[in-house]
């Protein structure tokens, strides 16, 4: 009996205990805050969650529009030109006494053009498309914050990289935006585009670099090594910064692709940079000159002009008067080599003329009919 009595009293005791650990248990977990409680879940590795960051900080791209808009300009252009109005051209009455050419006036035609730019020095030095500006008769600036525009000056242009330099006197120290690197730059990194699309002024999309080195052809313009982005870039754009997080100028919107909605491009940073001391200086770049149509070679081609192997580029051309021509290369010679520098094909023929300036000397070793030659080429500009 009182070996029973004592067993039940054990027994009581334990789950007394039992309850009383559950129920200390379940105040701590109620008494946890909520990430607490998750911290405590994780450290047992209970939860699957995965952590997933902001791809940038809250407020990281409006500091940057805040602090590199103020260096962002809308252009606008006049281009005024003489055409000629015949009155009556269209009158049958006209046209069977005068004949088809009649008599006409002079009729001035004004077209207006929109893009963007941006101050790349206090003294109002400002960056943005040759296209932007070509042809231009009047180009007049908007500065931020300011209703009344400036009257901008040409500095120099390239229509083969689309780049001009205009000029402004703002009679103060202007902000501007620094030149970055792009080769730092890497493929899906964040990137803000500033411009005045359709006219619309300080329109901000942020997007990431999709791509690196595109070549494009965009109306008649043949571009290479662009930055290709998802940032929008659309009409009006044209010139306008693409930044780094940073605030640096990696590259000059340029070119939309009409085909491909959400596709943008942006001349480099480097490209900019390695041009714009000259055309400040100059107002143009020169470009050494050789005066060839080049042509790879492939083994049909070499099997027919009785070459032994594919290396080399063949001169499909030569322009008469050219600096080719009068150093005495000829069409169908095959060039195998450029200042002892192995050529593969035409690509690396270009690759090295890029590299050169106006009146270098250049030694191309040539095959012609089975024999080989020394040609010295002095480069002229183009």
């Amino acid at each position: 009996m009182i070996k029973e009595k004592s067993l039940r009293i054990t027994v009581i005791g334990i789950l007394s205990a039992l309850v009383l650990e559950v129920a200390l248990l379940g105040g701590l977990f109620f008494s946890l805050p909520r990430d607490s409680f998750n911290s405590a879940l994780a450290a047992t590795g209970t939860t699957n969650s995965i952590n997933t960051a902001a791809p940038v900080g809250t407020n990281i791209i409006a500091n940057t529009v805040a602090k590199t808009s103020p260096a962002v300009v809308k252009i606008e252009t006049v281009r005024k030109s003489n055409t000629r109005i015949d009155p009556f051209f269209n009158d049958p009455f006209f046209r069977e006494f005068f004949g088809t050419p009649g008599p006409y006036r002079m009729e001035p035609d004004v077209r207006q053009g929109m893009g963007s730019g941006f101050i790349i020095s206090n003294d109002g030095y400002i960056l943005t498309n040759e296209h932007v500006v070509s042809g231009a008769t009047e180009i007049n600036v908007y500065l931020s914050g300011r209703d009344k525009p400036l009257t901008a000056k040409l500095v120099g242009e390239d229509a083969q990289l689309d780049l001009a330099v205009l000029k402004i006197n703002a009679n103060s120290k202007l902000p501007y935006l620094e030149l970055g690197n792009d080769d730092n730059t890497r493929v899906g990194e964040w990137v803000i585009a500033i411009g005045n699309p359709y006219g619309l002024d300080h329109t901000v999309t942020a997007g990431v670099i999709s791509a690196k080195g595109r070549p494009v052809q965009v109306e008649g313009r043949q571009y290479k090594n662009l930055l290709q982005t998802d940032a929008s870039i659309n009409p009006g754009n044209s010139g306008g910064p693409l930044l780094n997080l940073e605030g640096k100028v990696i590259g000059i919107n340029t070119a939309v692709n009409a085909s491909a909605q959400g596709i943008g491009f942006a001349i480099p940073a480097n490209t900019v940079k390695s041009v714009l001391n000259t055309l400040i200086e100059n107002g143009k770049v020169s470009r050494p000159w050789m005066g060839v149509y080049i042509q790879t070679l492939n083994a049909e081609l070499a099997e027919r002009l009785g070459l032994q192997s594919t290396q080399g580029a063949l001169l499909s051309g030569v322009v008469a008067g050219s600096p080719a021509d009068k150093a005495g290369l000829k069409q169908g010679d095959v060039v195998l080599a450029i200042n002892q520098q192995k050529i593969t094909d035409a690509a690396d023929i270009t690759k090295f003329i890029e590299k050169c300036k106006v009146g270098d000397k250049v030694t191309l070793l040539v095959e012609r009919n089975g024999s080989r030659h020394n040609i010295t080429v002095t480069l002229a500009e183009k």
